[in-house]
Formats: C-alpha cells, structure tokens, sequence
C-alpha cells in the first residue's frame, strides 16, 4: 500500500513514508498484507502518515509491535470514545486470564493506549479533555490493578491488616495529586503519589505478622515497582513520591492521624498548593471520603484568605529563578505566560475563597474557571480567553511529548519537530503557530500579572511608611496628614499597638500589620473628617489582626480600602457590621455589585445557587450560607443608599425582598429536611399546603436595616391526615414542626449571629395561640375572636413565602374580613384609643422626650399615618373593595384619593410626610442614631398629618386629645 501523503509538508511526507517503510519490513508479508488490507477498508490510512510523521514514538512503536497496529485498527477503538469503566474493566480482565503476569501486562496494556490517545490527540479524533481524561483513567487503572495484585500477594505471606481500635480489614489509600488528582493527566506525564492508611495495627497473620505500617510500605514498594520500572517492554507511569510529608526523607506511607498531625502543625503554603487536587483513586470510598474531609480544613480556610497570594509569588518567584538558570523560557509549562501560571489564576481564587464558595473545592481547572466566573471572581471575557489560551498550551504540551513520549514541555529547536508540532497544531508553518502561542501567552501573562505579580516597589513610600507605624508614629506626622485631633486619633493608635493582640502577634502578622497601617492611615486621611473614619476603621482592625489574610486583602486591592474607609466614614452601622462580620470584606472586592442591590429574581437565583452548592443534609453550612447572603446583600443596599443610588422606596423594596427570597429558602430547606425524615404530607392537592405570611413593616414592604419580621404560618391539609413516610406523623404535627424549623434555622445565634429577630405574636390568640393553623382555624378567629387592632394588623398582611393556592385561600379571608360592614363611631373610637395608649406606654406621659419629635410615635408622626391608613380600610373596604387589595401605605393612600375618599392633596401630603419620615428613620439608623429629631423639624409635615387626624376622629371622641 502506498501510504496517502498528499497534504503534508515535504518533509513530514518523507518522514511518514520513511516509518511505514520500517514496520512493513519488520512485519513480514503475511502481517504486512493483512495490514494493507485493513487498512483500506476504514479512515484509518488517511490518519497513520500524519501519526507517523508527527510522532517519531508511534512510529517505532509500530516498528517493534506492528501486530499492535493492526489488532486496534480492527478494535474499533482508534476512531471512538471510550466509557470511563472500560479501562479498569478490561485491564482487570486481561490480569485475571490464567499466566497473566502483573509487570508485562501492564506495559503492554500502556503501549495499546498510549497509541490510541495519541492518535487520537493529534488526528483531532478527540479533544483536549478527553486526550487528558483517558490518560488519567489509564493512570488509574494501573494503580489500582497494581495495588489490589500487591496487596494480596503480601496478604498470603503476613495476612491481612487490621485496624488497632476498628478491628477492620485495611486498605491503602492512594492519594493522586497534581494533574492526576484532577484527572488532567498529559500524555507522557509523570504520577505524584501519597500512600495513606486508615489507622495503625498489625497483621492478623498468627505466624508472620507485621504492622501495618510495615505491611503497607511493603505494598507500596510494590506498586511503585510495577509502574516504575524500566524493562525490556518499557515503563507504566514514572512515580513521584516527593509531595508526602517529609519528602524523600519521609516515611513511604502514613495513618490517617499521622497525616492529620504533619499538615495541622507543620503544612506549609505550597502544600495547600498541592493538596487542592488530590484525590483519592484507591480504597473504602466512606474511608476516603473521611481523608478527602481530613484534609479540607488545611487545604481551605474558613475565611478569605489573601494571603495565598503572597505564598503564590514566592512559588512563582522561584519557579521564575528556575526558569533562568535552566534557560526554560521556551516552555509552555513553566516560561512566560504558561500552563502554570493559567493554573496559578484558578488556585489562587481557590486558596482565597475555597473556604467559603464550596464551589471552588473542584479538582478540575475548567470547572474553577467557570466557577470564578459565576462569582464575578473574574470577567466573563478573561474567564473565556484564558480558557481558550489553557487549551491551545495543553495542545501544544502533548504535541511536544507526543513526538517522542518524553516528558518535555520546551519548544523544539530542530525543523523537523518544528514541522510536526505545528502539522498537529493545524498551522502550515511553524511561525503561524509560534505566532498564535505568542498571543495565548501574552494573555495569561497579563491576566496573571494583574493578579499575583508584584506589586510596584516604591523606596521613598515605604521609607515614608516607617513614620506612620511603629516606634516612629507621632502626633505631628497624623497632622501633616490633615487629621485634626491628633492627640486623640494617636492615643487611639498608640493603645493598638500597645495591646495584647498586637504585642503577641506572629512575625507574619506583625509584618502584615507594619504594611496595613500606614496605607489606612492615608486612605483615612482622605475622606472628610479622617479622624472619624479611623475611629471606625480601628475595632475591624483589632478583630481581624490574628487572621491578618484580611489585611492582606486590603493592601492587595486599594479601590476596596477606600470604599472601606469611604463607607466606614459615612455610617457607624456599617462600620460594626464589617468588624462583626469581617468576610463581608469580600463584597469590596467587586464595587459593581457593592452598588448595585438586585432585584428579587437575581436575589433568588443567587441564594438558590449558594445553597445548591452545599451538601443537602450540611444544615449548618446552609445556615451560614443564609447569613452571609443576608449581611451581604444588606449591604449592597446601605452602600447603594449612601451614594445616592437608591431612593427610601427602593431601598425599602431591596431589603423587603432580601428577606422574602431568604424565607422561600428557609421553607425550601426546612422542608427537605421533614420530609427526608417523616416523608410528605398527604394533601389533596398539589404544593407544599403552607404559606408564609408577613405583618408590619414586612407586610408593607417596608423594611429597614434592623427590623424584625412579623410573620404567621397557615397550612391547608386533611385534618386527621398524616405524612407518607416510614415514620408517619400526624399533618398538623408536620406543619408545626415545619414551623418550629423555619424558626431554628432563622433565630439560631451562629457566628454571623441570627437572620432575622422574629416576633409570632400576630399569630390567632397571640403567644398562647398554635404556632401554625389551618385556614379554616385563621377564618374562624378573624370573624369571631380578633380584637380591631388585628384587623388593623391584618391590613398589612401579605404572603411572602411558601404554597400560592394556600394564600390565595388566605387572602380571600382576609379581603373578606377587611370588608365588613363596621360601626363607624365604634371603630373611630376604637382606633383612637389604641393610638393613644400605644402612645402612652411607649413615650413616657404621651409626649416626645424634651426638645424632640419621634419619629415613629411622636405626634404627626409615623404611626398616625399608619392608623389612619388602617382605619380608612376598616371603615370603607366594604363599599370599595380596591382598597383591601394593598398591603402598604403608599399605594392604600393612593387609592384613597383615586376613590375620592381622601381629598388628593391630603393624600399627596400624607405620601410625601411618610416617605420623608421613613427616609430620615433609615439615615438615622445608618448613623445609629435614635429615630428622633429636634422637636421644629417637618413642621409641614406634622401639621399635615395633624389636621387629617383631627378630621377623621375629632367628630366620635368627646374630648379629643390636643393634637
């Protein structure tokens, strides 16, 4: 057969033809016809000269066994994808045939796949992950078909090994690291090991026994052995063992404890490094699944943690040294803009903030590119770009080692690889493809750069630094910082450094801090009044001095010191809430987001995404999970508020969804959990049966920053019904247990404290009423029991939460009671005797403190407008249904002038006094200050509010108030 050349180079032509040559001679002419043969009949002699041509390996491979050549032609393999199982499967049926012998076996089962993948590779059959998921697969199936064969050869000589305080038969765990771990193997890589066992022990051999550490080092001799070792018919996989602890000086293998015990006390950086893609390949999946947990906690920290970034460039820094003493610019592993430095991007996100976004705990670089996407960690432009990027360098790392199966990832030099590498790269010329390289690298190098290279050394700044820290700090240089109480602002600094957390931090720490403080001080010095923004600034520094990864952060990322600074300086309540809760830090790092408040479809798929990333039976992690996307996206809402992006209403309405979408999640969770345990209740219709109900400033859409949440629960379900689940309770068991839950997960006092305070008191009979009741049992309440003021209540009652068939039913109760026909003097008099006690027992004597109007109760206040609001529903629903239809003020006063119930301008005025009432509640809060003002504030206001009063209720009460 004259092998099909036409479209290769010259030179790669002569080489195929050169190689095909050699096998035909080496096959004999028996062998070589039935070749020539089957060769014909598929696509496969189209693919061999670029094979041969391209990859010098192949080719003499092919030589040696041309046999080899033929049997995978007729396989079928050469031109398909294979299962992930296929590859343990059939190794193991091949070592289970009688004279199987483990070693050559092996090797051989290596040939036949390395020439599939690599064919595959460069004939562009496959990609690129699937090129390194069959790699790593081979890798796998190696060792574990090693192992099993070594472990039961040792188990007949000592017996088996046992666990010293389990009494269970023990199995080595093979930890996979690097590229192995993330299933990224190339095509002529080398293995990183770790060999763990559970737990210490012996053998149960009555004759020979050995401990298992013994045992275990034994077997893992074995292994290495059967895939190291060069023979007649080559190697498996070179074994690298230099990542456990210790390195070449350490033991072979380690128990679960001894492991735990080096990485708690001596682990350092670049190990979190390596760990982040370990995987365990072999073993009991529950005890590996208890290593890979052991594990975590060293490889990623609870908080963010920028100090990563600083262990990263040291590690780059000395791969950099490397690279210049070896002359390696020319590698695209390690050399400018390379695979490693594309891999440096994703881990270092990961050490930053793997500890809390479980989504970035993936082994797989693509994955955590996505991931860092989805978090706005990265653009969704870099993330594509340098996804591209790390493909074409992969590419070309196996078209490197594919020519020859070394483990090389240097550029050639000579021009006939040149020519094969870009022939499998898809260029004609070798500067085309050194040209595309070029931009990929420049690329990463950038996008790398930005990231973890070295900030800009500035001599003069930082021998500047030295009088703003330290034993050099001084009054006159705060001042000739423009702070203007200096003895004040240094005996503030001065009592820091003099504390016990400082003076016993580490030399990391204190370090850190030397950096941090004069940057603060600038960043401080300003904003308007810089002693005030230290003030504020100073208590987040003192909780986070011990894990001063937050420092770092800062210093990494100036535009987020000064919106710290900025934001501190404006609002005393975010101040705390940053020092109460420091890994809201994080939310500086994007200003986009810091503000910019959601809106609720955004907030739903946020929180829903989060909480789909945790374990389903992880209860606590979606508690914290919970909390932080609350005092994240709270916020979010007070940035936006105090630059002046959000009006009063749009900030009531932002906060107001927040905690809306945060019960939907809360009943999402608490019913998971229920229903795994007692199965669902049976119900005739579809739904959950039970709705979540808000009241008050809830119901009004009307949050602030620290309200509480009015809530009452109702189900709708068969009385007398039960759940189906092995354990069966009674419905209304089910549901109050479902209410009793939803409270757990929201009052629980956790590290970021509660959700929400909850107040159950609107509920029918108040606190000696059920927590949760039917709709039927809420209908019978309203019409026989409930007092005006929950009728009054029920005007603000809105579903927020849970089944909409059961708030429907809810609803048509409430515009039905909303609708009565009422005594007009009985309700006025009513209603007027409730405002003024209220008055009564929560402003001493009913009057404002001296000198001051209260916002809330005082006189033309807040809750005269609410009252009148109530009353103004109660009183005339029956005759104009519209106006039950709203639970918030503004949109009831709305309707009451479209109905010419109120006079338009007076509901104009009552609009624009509560809207600039609610306005100054919310600025005083973020100031945290009490809701009051001095006692000639909103006169117009008032007045307007005081004459509407007057007009409604002065004609049913005998001796009206004085208002």
């Amino acid at each position: 057969m004259n092998l099909p050349t036409t479209g290769l180079p010259e030179l790669l032509a002569e080489e195929a033809r050169r190689a095909w040559q050699n096998i035909l001679e080496s096959a004999g002419e028996a062998l070589a016809d039935r070749l020539t043969e089957v060769l014909a009949e598929g696509p496969e002699a189209l693919q061999l000269p670029r094979v041969l041509a391209c990859s010098p390996f192949v080719a003499d491979l092919l030589r040696r066994k041309p046999k080899l050549l033929l049997d995978l032609v007729v396989s079928g393999q050469l031109q398909e994808s294979l299962p992930d199982a296929e590859f343990r499967d059939e190794l193991h049926r091949m070592l289970c045939r009688d004279g199987a012998e483990l070693s050559p076996l092996l090797r051989q089962y290596r040939a036949w796949h390395m020439l599939r993948i690599v064919w595959r590779d460069f004939c562009r059959l496959a990609d690129t992950l699937e090129t390194v998921r069959d790699t790593s697969l081979l890798a796998e199936a190696a060792i574990a078909e090693a192992l099993a064969i070594s472990q039961a050869a040792l188990e007949n000589r000592h017996g088996a090994p046992i666990g010293r305080d389990s009494g269970e038969a023990q199995q080595l765990i093979v930890l996979a690291m690097g590229k192995l771990g993330a299933q990224e193997l190339n095509v002529s890589s080398d293995i990183d090991l770790i060999f763990v066992y559970p737990e210490a022990g012996q053998t149960d051999s009555k004759e020979h026994p050995i401990s298992n550490e013994e045992f275990f080092t034994k077997v893992g001799r074995a292994v290495i052995g059967a895939l190291d070792e060069v023979t007649a018919e080559g190697f498996v996989f070179r074994v690298d063992m230099r990542l456990r602890p210790y390195g070449e000086s350490g033991a072979l293998v380690h128990s679960f404890t001894a492991l735990e015990s080096y990485y708690q006390d001596q682990g350092r950086d670049w190990e979190r490094y390596a760990m982040i893609k370990a995987r365990p390949v072999t073993g009991n999946p529950q005890q590996a699944a208890e290593l890979a947990a052991l594990l975590r906690p060293f490889i990623y920290r609870r908080y963010v943690d920028f100090g990563a970034i600083e262990s990263l460039r040291g590690m780059k820094r000395m791969i950099n040294t490397e690279v210049r003493r070896r002359g390696l610019q020319d590698n695209v592993k390690l050399g400018h803009g390379g695979i490693r430095e594309v891999e440096f991007i994703a881990q270092c996100f990961q050490l930053i903030r793997g500890g809390r976004d479980l989504g970035l705990q993936q082994r797989e670089l693509l994955l955590v590119l996505d991931e860092c996407v989805t978090l706005r960690c990265l653009p969704q432009s870099v993330g594509t770009e340098l996804r591209a990027s790390y493909l074409f360098l992969r590419d070309s790392e196996h078209a490197i080692q594919g020519y020859q199966d070394k483990q090389s990832q240097d550029l050639p030099k000579a021009e006939l690889p040149r020519a094969a590498m870009a022939e499998v790269m898809g260029y004609a010329l070798w500067e085309d493809y050194k040209a595309a390289l070029e931009i990929h690298r420049q690329a990463v190098a950038g996008h790398f750069r930005e990231l973890i290279a070295d900030p800009e050394e500035d001599a003069e700044a930082a021998d500047e630094a030295l009088s703003l820290w330290g034993k050099d700090l001084s009054e006159q240089a705060l001042s000739d910082l423009g702070y203007r109480h200096g003895p004040e602002t240094y005996e503030a600094l001065q009592a820091l450094q003099q504390s016990p957390r400082v003076a016993t931090l580490q030399i990391q720490g204190r370090d850190r801090l030397q950096q941090f403080m004069p940057q603060l001080l600038r960043a401080c010095a300003e904003v308007a009044d810089p002693d005030l923004a230290l003030q504020r600034v100073l208590p987040l520094v003192t909780a986070v001095v011990r894990r001063s990864a937050y420092l770092v952060m800062l210093l990494e990322n100036p535009p987020a010191l000064v919106d710290l600074v900025t934001l501190c300086g404006a609002s005393p309540w975010i101040a705390e809430q940053i020092a109460r809760t420091p890994v809201l830090l994080d939310e500086l790092l994007d200003r986009a987001s810091l503000y910019t408040a959601p809106d609720k479809d955004l907030l739903r798929d946020e929180l829903r995404q989060q909480v789909a990333r945790l374990g389903a039976d992880d209860l606590e992690a979606q508690m914290d999970a919970l909390r932080y996307f609350k005092a994240s996206h709270v916020l979010r809402v007070a940035a936006s508020e105090l630059v002046g992006r959000l009006p009063l209403m749009q900030v009531s309405d932002k906060l107001t969804w927040i905690a809306e979408v945060i019960l939907e999640e809360v009943l999402a969770v608490a019913w998971v959990g229920l229903t795994k345990k007692y199965g669902q209740p049976r119900r005739d219709h579809a739904g959950v049966g039970f709705a979540v109900f808000g009241y008050g400033k809830l119901g009004g859409v009307e949050l602030g920053y620290g309200s509480d949440l009015d809530l009452v629960f109702i189900y709708d379900a068969a009385k007398g019904g039960a759940t189906d689940g092995e354990n069966s309770i009674d419905n209304a068991v089910f549901y109050t247990r479902l209410g009793q839950r939803m409270i757990q997960i929201i009052e629980t006092q956790m590290a970021m404290g509660q959700l929400y305070e909850m107040d159950m008191r609107l509920r029918p009979s108040g606190d000696s009423g059920m927590l949760v009741n039917t709709i039927q049992s809420f209908s019978r309440y309203q019409q026989d029991s409930a007092w005006t003021w929950e009728h009054q209540a029920l005007v603000r009652a809105r579903f927020v939460a849970g089944d909409p068939d059961v708030a429907a039913a809810v609803n048509t109760v409430r515009r039905d009671i909303l609708s009565l026909a009422r005594d007009d003097v009985s309700l006025a008099r009513e209603v007027h005797a409730m405002r003024e006690n209220m008055r009564k027992h929560l402003l001493s004597d009913g009057r404002s403190e001296e000198g001051e109007f209260h916002l809330k109760q005082g006189v033309g206040g807040i809750v005269d407008i609410e009252f009148m609001v109530q009353y103004a529903v109660l009183t005339w629903s029956h005759r104009v249904p519209e106006l039950a239809r709203w639970s918030d003020n503004v949109r009831i006063l709305e309707a009451l002038g479209q109905e010419g119930l109120f006079e338009q301008q007076e509901c104009e005025a009552l609009t624009q006094a509560y809207l600039i009432y609610r306005s100054a509640a919310h600025q005083l809060s973020l100031q945290q200050q009490p809701g009051t003002a001095p006692e000639g504030s909103f006169a117009q206001e008032r007045a307007a509010v005081r004459a509407k009063w007057q007009q409604l209720f002065a004609p049913y009460i005998d001796e009206t108030t004085d208002q």
